[in-house]
């Protein structure tokens, strides 16, 4: 699972969600969702790629990998 980092970047660059779409040429349904999804547990790299150059950064900076922790019940 990664932690998107959308949001934060968008915000710093305030970018608008009309922007990212005009730019990327990616839906605004699409857009909501990377941007307000805490979590991308799927997702091309060609959309992050996308996304990524439309924000002016490298597709690595919109997520960080976060470890799947599963509890067992006891």
């Amino acid at each position: 699972m990664f932690k998107s980092n959308i949001k934060k970047i968008m915000n710093e660059k305030k970018v608008t969600i009309r922007d990212a779409v005009e730019v990327s040429g990616l839906s605004s349904a699409t857009i909501h969702k990377l941007r307000d999804d805490e979590g991308i547990a799927e997702c091309r790299l060609s959309t992050l790629a996308k996304i990524g150059s439309a924000l002016g950064v490298k597709t690595k900076r919109l997520y960080d990998e976060v470890e799947d922790r599963m509890v067992e019940k006891e």
